[in-house]
């Protein structure tokens, strides 16, 4: 924003917001691109109301980490209103990465691509050490459903956007976290998250988990990320050995976020000669 204020108020929104055409949809929430005082901004409007809980969980997220430069910025809210705004990023959100690369070919290269997932990996070490606390990032059952919940900025770096659902690890009450209350499947989530027993799915028999999750996932959004571009077979070679570590069948031997990135990051500097990056 060009300048400070404070976080806009309910008479503020409902005075002087212009909302123009939906630019995004969930199952918790519609998105618009907006105006305020001139202003381009995005407007998080509840869709269903079912979700409240949801939606308020993300929004009170949001006000936690402001402000930080992993995530993006509040503008303001009405909570009686079920809405909140946010800064505007015409990029939109990451699972967008090819076609914003089609668009801006001379930006695509595996260097910028090794950019974007180191981003990736900070954003995820954010989640689980920010603040003191340990948050996992629950709607990432795929890779671009994971890249789905970051935008990406002009210089192309990621910011965290989607803060619904982010439940917290607690090990000093020895709390851990379920994402959702249904049977995941497939071969990208954690296997710990896999239904265990051979009787029929129950939410409460399902056994908790922690943040490990989000490490199991990190070599296969980096490996879309990087999207066979020339030099990435070889650059996956020498990530081998860091990406086994994550993907260890017992969550307690794999890395933490800083690990990976810190392994991630040496590789990149290896490769393109560069002393470090910030």
């Amino acid at each position: 924003m060009d300048e400070c204020h404070q976080w806009l108020n309910c008479q503020e929104i409902d005075t002087e917001l212009v909302v123009n055409e939906q630019i995004g949809e969930g199952a918790v929430k519609n998105v618009y691109r907006g105006q305020w005082k001139g202003n381009t901004i995005v407007i998080n409007k509840l869709k269903n109301p079912n979700f409240r809980d949801d939606f308020q969980d993300g929004l009170t997220n949001l006000m936690n980490f402001q402000p930080d430069t992993h995530v993006v910025q509040l503008i303001g809210y009405c909570w009686d209103s079920d809405l909140f705004i946010t800064e505007y990023h015409e990029l939109k959100s990451a699972d967008r990465i090819e076609e914003i690369f089609y668009k801006n070919q001379h930006l695509d290269n595996l260097q910028k691509r090794f950019e974007i997932c180191l981003k990736y990996i900070e954003i995820i070490n954010f989640l689980h050490t920010g603040l003191n606390e340990t948050r996992v990032m629950c709607d990432s059952n795929e890779p671009h459903k994971a890249l789905s919940q970051l935008l990406v900025r002009d210089d192309l770096s990621l910011i965290l956007n989607d803060a619904d659902a982010l439940p917290q690890v607690n090990r000093g009450k020895n709390e851990l976290i379920k994402c959702g209350h249904k049977e995941l499947t497939g071969d990208y989530v954690a296997p710990e998250q896999l239904w265990p027993f051979d009787s029929t799915f129950s939410d409460s028999h399902m056994p908790g988990y922690d943040e490990k999750t989000d490490i199991w996932k990190i070599p296969d959004v980096c490996k879309v990320l990087f999207n066979e571009r020339p030099g990435s077979t070889g650059l996956l070679l020498k990530l081998f050995d860091i990406n086994i570590r994550c993907k260890n069948e017992n969550p307690l031997e794999r890395p933490t976020a800083q690990e990976v990135y810190l392994v991630y990051q040496k590789v990149y500097n290896n490769i393109f000669n560069i002393n470090h990056i910030e």
